[in-house]
C-alpha cells in the first residue's frame, strides 16, 4: 500500500491510549485542502470542539528545567498538528488518543477569561508571570474565532499583570494593540517557534501553523513595535532540521529577534509512535537514521525523562548540537543573551475592579 500522508495533519493514525484496556487503531490517509491557517476548504473528518469546565486555570509547573513556573492553556489539543508534539499524551487523560484525536477534538475552556479575573481579584493573590501555551498552542485556529487569549491578555493589560507567550501562529499580530502597551510597561515577552525556515518542511512537520514567511513575519512586526521577541527553534531533530540551526539563527537575529532557545526531540510516551508513522509516511528513505540519531542523544533510548539530562543529551550528536548553538550565538547575537525579567510590582487589582464596574 503506497500511504500518503493527509494533508493539513500531522499523525496518520489514532494510537493505542495506554489508559485504556480496550484498544483500536484509525488510520487516515484522504486529501484536503487547507488555508494557512489551518481552515479546511474541504475536509470528511471535520474538528470537534468540545466545551470542558475547569474549577481552575493556571497550572504550576512542579519541573524545574522549564522557564516558568505556571502556565495557561485556553484550548486543550491542538489543530496545528506537529507530530512531535510532547503535548499529545496529555490527551489521553481525556479518554482520547494522541493520534488523530489531539488535532481533531480539541477542548475549549470557554470559562478561561473569567476564571482569570477571579484568579487576580483574590485577595491574597500574589503575581508571577505566566505562559500561555505551556502546553497547546492559545493562538491555534480557533483562536481566531473565539479570541479567548486576546480576552486573556486584555485582562493581564486591565490588572498589570505580565505574562509569557510561545506560539507558532502569526494570528498573534491581530493582538498587537494590547501587546505594545503590555511591553512599554515590561509585563510581556514572546516566543515564535521556528524550528525550521524550509517551507516544504514546514507543511508536513507542523501543518496547520503559519507559512515560514508569515511567522518570520511576526518575528519582525514584534521587534519593530518592541514587543520582546525572541526565537525558539525547537525541537531539533537529528538528520532532519539539525543542518538549519546557523540559517535559522541568522534570519532571527536579523529580524530582530532578541533571544533564542532550543531543546532537543525527545518521543515521550506515545509520542513515539506518531512521530514514528509520520517519518514513516513522510520520509522513509531516511526514517531509520533519523530514528537511530535521535536514540543517539538521549543513550539509545527516544526519550529521556531527567530533566537534568533532557536538553543536555548524551554522545557526539548531542554535542555537536550545542557547539552549533554557541558558534551561532557569538556570531549573530554578539551582545550574549540576557534573560528578560517580567515586571510584578505593577500589579493592580483594585484597578482591575474600577474596569469591571464600566
Amino acid at each position: 500500500m503506497n500511504q500518503k500522508g493527509k494533508k493539513g495533519q500531522g499523525a496518520i493514525q489514532n494510537v493505542d491510549n495506554h489508559f485504556e484496556k480496550i484498544s483500536y487503531v484509525q488510520t487516515f490517509y484522504e486529501d484536503e485542502i487547507l488555508d494557512e491557517f489551518g481552515n479546511r476548504v474541504e475536509d470528511k473528518s471535520p474538528t470537534e470542539y468540545l466545551e470542558v469546565f475547569p474549577k481552575s486555570i493556571l497550572n504550576i509547573i512542579p519541573r524545574k528545567d522549564m522557564p516558568t513556573e505556571y502556565s495557561m492553556n485556553p484550548y486543550q489539543g491542538c489543530e496545528h498538528g506537529c507530530a512531535y508534539c510532547y503535548a499529545r499524551p496529555t490527551h489521553e487523560y481525556w479518554g482520547y488518543s494522541a493520534g488523530i484525536d489531539f488535532e481533531r477534538k480539541i477542548m475549549v475552556k470557554m470559562s478561561a477569561p473569567k476564571l482569570v479575573e477571579e484568579l487576580f481579584l483574590k485577595r491574597n493573590f500574589q503575581p508571577h508571570p505566566f505562559m500561555l501555551s505551556g502546553n497547546t498552542d492559545c493562538y491555534q485556529p480557533i483562536e481566531r474565532k473565539l479570541e479567548l487569549t486576546r480576552q486573556i491578555l486584555q485582562l493581564c493589560l486591565d490588572y498589570r499583570h505580565p505574562v509569557e507567550i510561545i506560539t507558532k501562529n502569526a494570528l498573534i499580530l491581530r493582538d498587537l494593540d494590547i501587546l505594545i502597551p503590555l511591553a512599554e510597561k515590561n509585563l510581556v515577552k514572546v516566543a515564535i517557534s521556528i524550528p525550521t525556515i524550509n517551507e516544504e518542511l514546514r507543511k508536513k512537520l507542523e501543518p496547520r501553523t503559519s507559512t515560514i514567511s508569515n511567522k518570520l513575519k511576526a518575528i519582525e512586526v514584534l521587534a519593530q513595535n518592541k514587543v520582546p521577541v525572541m526565537a525558539m527553534i525547537a525541537p531539533i531533530i537529528p538528520g532532519l532540521n539539525s543542518e538549519e540551526i546557523l540559517a535559522i539563527m541568522k534570519r532571527v537575529s536579523e529580524l530582530g529577534a532578541e533571544d533564542y532557545g532550543y531543546t532537543l526531540v525527545r518521543l515521550n510516551d506515545t509520542v513515539e509512535p506518531v512521530f514514528k508513522n509520520w517519518l514513516e509516511v513522510h520520509f522513509p528513505e531516511r526514517a531509520s537514521k533519523i530514528l537511530n540519531q535521535i536514540r543517539s542523544i538521549h543513550g539509545g533510548k527516544f526519550n529521556e525523562r531527567m530533566a537534568k539530562k533532557r536538553y543536555v543529551g548524551q554522545g557526539n550528536f548531542a554535542q555537536m548540537i550545542h557547539q552549533t548553538f554557541k558558534i551561532g550565538e557569538r556570531k549573530y547575537f554578539p551582545n550574549g543573551i540576557q534573560p528578560r525579567i517580567l515586571a510584578t510590582h505593577l500589579f493592580n487589582g483594585s484597578k482591575g475592579q474600577q474596569l469591571s464596574l464600566f
